[in-house]
This record gives C-alpha cells, sequence and structure tokens, in this order.
C-alpha cells in the first residue's frame, strides 16, 4: 500500500512539503481510537530472539531509527508503534536554529537517495525534553547532539555540554554528532585532538555523575584509514561506549539522477552509501578487534543490506532514508528476516 498509493502521493510534493506533511496526518490519525493499535498489529513484530544488549541497554530489536527524521522528538510514541526498537531524535542544539534556507532536502529518485542541507534546523533542546517527558511508550530514546550554526569550534564543547545536560534524565543515550557537512566547519571537530578533547570532557561530566549513560560518536564514511584509526583510538582512549557509522557523504560518484539534484550541495543519503557504510563498520570492527559496539546506518533499503551491516560488525541499525523509500514495513521485514 505504501509504495503503490501513499509514496506517489507525497513524492508529489517537495521533499520537506512531504515529510511534514507525513507528520501531521500520523498525528492526527494516532489521535483516533484504535489506530495506535492498529499499527502495532501490522508493524510492531516482536520475537524475543531480536533481543539485543549493547552497551548496558536492552533493545527489543536491533532496527532503530537514525537521527534526523524526528528532529524534535514529536513522533517518539508513532514511531515506537511502527516498531522501532530505539528512536534517536535530533540532532539538537542548546537554541533553536531555522537551519538552512529552502529548498535543503532533494530526492534522487533514481538513485533511491537523498540530499539533504537542512543545517541543524530544531526546536532547541529545551522543547524537545518537554516532549520527552510527555510520551506515553517505553522505546529507548537516542539524543543526537550538536552546536549551534553561530558557536565558533572553540567553544564548541559548551554547546556539547549543554545538551547533554539537558537531556540527560530523559534519553537513555548520547550522540555527539561532529558529522555532518552542513554546518560550516563542524567536520573540523573530526581531527584527533578536538574530538579528543571534546568527548573527554563529556564522558568526565558523565562518569562525575551517579549513573552514566552511553556516549556514542558518529563519523562521517568519507574518513581516511588513518583517521578511522585516529577515531579507534580516542574511543578505546575516552572510553565512550562506542560509534555510528555513517552520516552523509559528500562524494557523488557514480550517481544516475539529474545532474543538476546531483550537485546539490549537502550530505547524500541511501543506497549509493551503502557500500561505503558497510566498509567503515568492518574496518572499525576489524581493527578495533571488536572492542566497542558500532550501530551501522547507511543504505539499509532491505533485509539483506541490515544483515550485512550486523555480519559486517555491527550490533545494531538504524534505518532514514530506506523507510522513506520503502515504508514503515521495511521494519518489521528486516525483523522477521533476522528471526528466520
Amino acid at each position: 500500500m505504501y509504495k503503490l498509493l501513499i509514496r506517489p502521493l507525497l513524492f508529489q510534493l517537495t521533499a520537506e512539503k512531504a515529510h511534514y506533511t507525513t507528520f501531521s496526518i500520523v498525528r492526527f490519525l494516532f489521535k483516533l481510537p484504535f489506530v495506535p493499535a492498529i499499527f502495532k498489529a501490522i508493524y510492531g513484530y516482536e520475537h524475543p530472539s531480536l533481543a539485543r544488549t549493547v552497551f548496558g541497554l536492552t533493545f527489543k530489536n536491533p532496527v532503530g531509527l537514525a537521527a534526523g527524521f524526528d528532529k524534535n522528538a514529536v513522533l517518539v510514541d508513532e514511531l515506537a508503534a511502527m516498531g522501532f526498537g530505539f528512536v534517536e531524535i535530533g540532532t539538537l542544539t542548546p537554541k533553536a536554529q531555522p537551519g538552512n534556507d529552502q529548498p535543503r532536502l532533494f530526492r534522487l529518485k533514481e538513485d533511491q537517495a537523498i540530499i539533504n542541507r537542512m543545517g541543524f534546523n530544531n526546536d532547541g533542546v529545551k522543547d524537545a525534553v518537554e516532549r520527552l517527558k510527555q510520551r506515553n511508550s517505553n522505546v529507548l530514546i537516542g539524543g543526537n547532539i550538536g552546536k549551534n550554526k553561530v558557536t565558533p569550534n572553540e567553544n564548541a564543547v559548551d554547546d556539547y555540554m549543554i545538551c547533554f545536560n539537558e537531556l540527560f534524565d530523559v534519553v537513555d543515550y548520547f550522540v555527539v554528532n561532529v558529522s555532518s557537512p552542513n554546518t560550516p566547519n563542524l567536520r573540523a571537530l573530526q581531527e584527533k585532538e578536538p574530538l579528543k578533547q571534546l568527548l573527554q570532557t563529556l564522558q568526565d561530566a558523565n562518569m562525575a555523575r551517579p549513573t552514566q549513560k552511553p556516549i556514542l560518536l558518529k563519523i562521517a564514511p568519507d574518513l581516511t584509514d588513518s583517521q578511522l584509526d585516529d577515531i579507534i583510538e580516542i574511543v578505546q582512549e575516552t572510553k565512550i561506549a562506542g560509534v555510528i557509522a555513517t552520516n552523509t557523504t559528500i562524494s557523488r560518484e557514480g550517481l544516475l539522477s539529474d545532474p543538476s539534484l546531483v550537485a546539490e550541495m549537502g550530505g547524500l543519503s541511501g543506497k549509493p552509501v551503502r557500500e561505503r557504510s558497510t566498509e567503515v563498520i568492518r574496518y572499525l570492527s576489524t581493527k578495533s578487534n571488536q572492542s566497542f559496539p558500532i550501530i551501522g546506518v547507511g543504505g539499509i533499503h532491505s533485509p539483506a543490506d541490515a544483515i550485512e551491516k550486523l555480519k559486517a560488525g555491527a550490533s545494531l541499525i538504524q534505518l532514514y532514508t530506506g523507510f522513506i523509500y520503502e515504508g514503515p514495513s521495511l521494519v518489521g521485514d528486516i525483523n522477521k528476516a533476522l528471526v528466520k
């Protein structure tokens, strides 16, 4: 039904308008009696063998929603009813910001991909906290945190600390996002020394609390092997919980879509990222001797894609672009394939 009816209608709209229209429709539907139960019955596949305990948290299944889809924690309960084992909100910044100018989201249909240059548009961390306090589901929540555009890199740690402290009581794990290509100079924070300082500051604050939350690092697929070696060293030295591999890519290699779309600035996600994302996962897993968990994300459009990531060394996986192209049935299809 999704591919035959709903997706063609949504794809008549611009990508960003389709996104917000979908949110409005889903929120309306879930206010109707029996709709949440219907969604759970259709999409919420459960099986004891799907449970995974990773960095001290028990996930009911290994299929999560990547950050960027529900930046402001608006649809957490609704997404939980669609069968996700965890939902990652954000990227959140201390202050609300509008992001980059529109248009900033583009479908590359021939490649089953998306280019985005959203620029960390969000309502600010405090708004998300209030929404999370009111949620009804117990789905595990990741808090993906970043810095405001106007904050210089030398003060970036302050922004990450604000988000960390605000979200601490309402999320289950944290993700440090230094890998988005859409905030000026943000990826410079992936360099060894500034990254180590940022992660160590957050981890020190984490360890100073009576209880700790897992902190993960989200990395770009565009890193070289030597940079990945640095990532492994930093994760082991700072003792953060793990890595999310990978964010969007700035590469445009081998795309089939209209050249004017391909030329749009921003991060590319979807099928073209699948192979490189898996390579990064395998490299990190092998070179680190599986010394930390990896969440695999990038180009997962089928159960086979998900299994590929897990075999490469991922403990959990996340969907985003595949969820948009394939629809909510993808979550259950992956979980059913894992049980088989």
